[in-house]
């Protein structure tokens, strides 16, 4: 472990004795929870920013770069809900360098000027393309776009921790692992203009492209003015412990949320504010990845199957030619590969299991035999994990800044689904952020900012339009929604050939996921447009996955493990029965939380739509357990012999049933601050 592992710890510590300065004395144990009447320490900072990822960490040190540039002070703060930097950070990951280097300028400076080089893997060497039938490998041309010259094959959950050791030893950031941002600060009263009235019908016809009926802005909101961090101490029935702890309330003149895709947060302001009123809903893909070790450290090759640098993409099997998706073999240095399967989570059949999908794909002959032990060496798998990704490309971008903040990273969604690839674009949002950031501080112009105003971050929406990320996007708008069509995956490959190799996106059409009339109708992030592709279990039979072969494929219990993930057992599941919009109302509404009878009822209507109609939905997608339904008794909270059971300590926050669960009454919300899993190589 880096040596920001001390510092990191230490500040978080510093924090800790902070927070726990501050008790309600009014409070009893086994009172009732109710977050809108607790009393929360307040510290005051210039720029808190929620996520210590690619997008966060980049955002932090450009600011306190240009702090030095322009010789003023600002405190940044990053919060981050994994116990470690790093610890919750899931990719494949080919890292395209470009943004790498605009933040600190060449590798090779690294070790002198941060005190470490940088964990940049192992140097891409080669790309192909596999279209994989049942039982062979062919190879078929590939999208020029995804070429990896000059590219890198990482961990990006290392990378991240070592972004974050430059952040904090050199640049000065706080960064605070362990701290959950759970909740917004907003302003009490309606102190800021609409973020549309400036850009109203100009974000859709400019950026995402689609020219919808313009937005109509709202007159004054009120603004973000800073983040809560999670409450501790409260039992999984929802009343206070004996150890309850109020969160912190970081007051920060700019917020930055940097979640990652389907951030709790993020779901919140794009919902207050209407950010997506000029863009398409966003699509995302599932993926599941696993870390091998294929060869010994030392680099020998293991009979020739360990290609250090070889990148492979596949289409084709374990899939049909109506689920769009497609794995990938990368070849990391130290005998490691990374391999997985990405599938849209657009799918229809609620019978799909997609952790079985993937133990599925590695049964083709081609992996059968990458994984399989040979006379000089037994290969083993170290480790497993699944994250949602955002799919939906240019058309889906929402407006980036609200009253007081903005969106970076893939909160807002900047993945290049034909590249595949999003930490560059990540990386570099997040440093238009923080330049976006300070200009709101500190005006270009030399002006006095009036602190009675919020801060204003539309400079970074309209710098994101003169940025190479847009351009990076708008190259390959059409080509994830050309798979959509009535013509299935094939048309999406052939369109997609045709596009990139010829046109590169100068085609003057834009494809949709939508039509408009249908849009309107995922403006918020609920419901969300995937769960909406979900049919009926009436339309579909259950699909015959093949048994598990230990150790080339496991069951799931066993994969989990691979994980470290462990949570606080008696605490509120952090898995709530509950749509976005009455989550909202128990934090910022002005009813009272839900009582256990209010509860049981919630899970009852869960149980009868989810299981009557959708089979359990979430039984076959959850790629960690977590929910089960099993028989029931007669208990209030069950339907028709059935009850939901959700194993939240499981949970290696994925979020794919915040975002797929047909009824939409899942929202994920953060749990005790550094739950969740513990990646290191991922």
């Amino acid at each position: 472990m880096l040596r920001s592992r001390r510092l990191l710890g230490g500040a978080a510590r510093r924090l800790q004795q902070r927070r726990g300065l501050h008790r309600t004395v009014s409070r009893q144990d086994g009172e009732l929870y109710n977050p809108k009447t607790v009393e929360r320490t307040e510290d005051e900072v210039d720029v808190c920013i929620v996520g210590a990822g690619p997008a966060g960490l980049s955002a932090a040190i450009r600011i306190k770069q240009m702090e030095r540039q322009k010789g003023k002070e600002v405190r940044v703060v990053v919060l981050e809900k994994g116990g470690e930097v790093g610890s919750h950070i899931l990719s494949g990951c080919v890292l395209e360098p470009r943004a790498l280097y605009e933040l600190l300028g060449d590798p090779s400076t690294y070790e002198s000027t941060y005190g470490s080089k940088a964990p940049l893997g192992q140097a891409a060497t080669s790309s192909k393309m596999l279209y994989l039938t049942n039982k062979y490998a062919l190879p078929i041309p590939h999208p020029p776009q995804m070429g990896n010259k000059g590219n890198y094959i990482i961990s990006l959950s290392a990378f991240t921790r070592w972004l974050a050791s430059v952040a904090e030893e050199h640049y000065g950031v706080e960064i605070y692992p362990g701290f959950s941002g759970a909740g917004l600060l907003f302003s009490q009263e309606p102190d800021a203009e609409d973020p549309w009235t400036k850009w109203s019908g100009k974000w859709g016809k400019d950026v995402t492209r689609i020219n919808p009926t313009p937005a109509t802005p709202s007159g004054h909101v009120n603004s973000v003015q800073g983040v809560s961090t999670n409450d501790v101490g409260i039992s999984r029935t929802g009343h206070l412990k004996s150890n309850f702890e109020p969160g912190m309330a970081f007051k920060s003149k700019v917020t930055l949320l940097a979640e990652g895709a389907h951030g709790s947060l993020s779901k919140l302001v794009l919902q207050k504010y209407g950010l997506r009123n000029e863009s398409e809903p966003q699509t995302y893909g599932f993926g599941l990845k696993e870390i091998w070790r294929i060869a010994p450290d030392d680099g020998s090759t293991n009979g020739g199957k360990y290609k250090p640098g070889e990148v492979v993409h596949t289409l084709g099997y374990p899939l049909d030619a109506q689920t769009y998706g497609g794995g990938w073999v990368y070849h990391m240095e130290g005998g490691l590969v990374s391999l997985g399967l990405v599938l849209g989570a657009d799918w229809k059949n609620p019978y799909r299991e997609p952790y079985r999908d993937f133990q599925k794909m590695k049964h083709h002959p081609y992996l059968r035999n990458l994984l399989s032990a040979s006379d000089s060496f037994t290969p083993s798998r170290i480790a497993y994990g699944a994250r949602v990704l955002t799919e939906g490309g240019l058309q889906s971008i929402p407006l980036l800044h609200f009253p007081g903040g903005a969106m970076i990273g893939c909160s807002a969604g900047f993945v290049n689904i034909a590249k595949i690839k999003g930490v560059h674009n990540a990386m570099k949002t997040g440093m238009l952020g923080g330049e976006g950031a300070f200009e709101a501080l500190f005006p270009a112009d030399g002006s006095e900012v009036d602190a009675s105003k919020p801060a204003d971050l539309s400079s970074y929406s309209e710098a994101f339009k003169h940025s190479w990320v847009y351009e990076d996007l708008n190259e390959v708008r059409n080509l994830r929604p050309s798979f959509a069509t009535n013509m299935g995956i094939w048309g999406g490959v052939a369109y997609s050939g045709f596009d990139s190799l010829l046109l590169r996106g100068k085609g003057p059409w834009t494809f949709r996921h939508t039509t408009e009339s249908e849009r309107t109708k995922f403006t918020t992030s609920s419901p969300s447009f995937d769960s909406q592709h979900t049919e009926p279990a009436s339309k579909h039979k259950p699909i015959d996955y093949p048994p598990y072969e230990p150790p080339l494929s496991t069951d799931l219990m066993t994969s989990i493990m691979l994980t470290g993930t462990g949570h606080v057992e008696d605490q509120v599941p952090h898995l709530r029965v509950a749509n976005s919009a009455d989550y909202a109302e128990e934090w910022y509404g002005e009813g009272a939380p839900p009582s256990l009878e209010g509860i049981a009822k919630r899970r009852r209507e869960h149980v009868k739509q989810n299981v009557g109609e959708f089979a359990g939905l979430l039984g076959h997608a959850c790629p960690a357990g977590v929910y089960e339904y099993v028989e029931d008794d007669g208990s209030k909270e069950g339907c028709n012999g059935k009850k939901l059971v959700i194993n939240a300590q499981n949970c290696i926050h994925c979020k794919l049933c915040d975002l797929k669960v047909p009824s939409q009454d899942i929202t994920w919300t953060v749990p005790e601050g550094g739950g969740g899993p513990k990646y290191t190589v991922t």
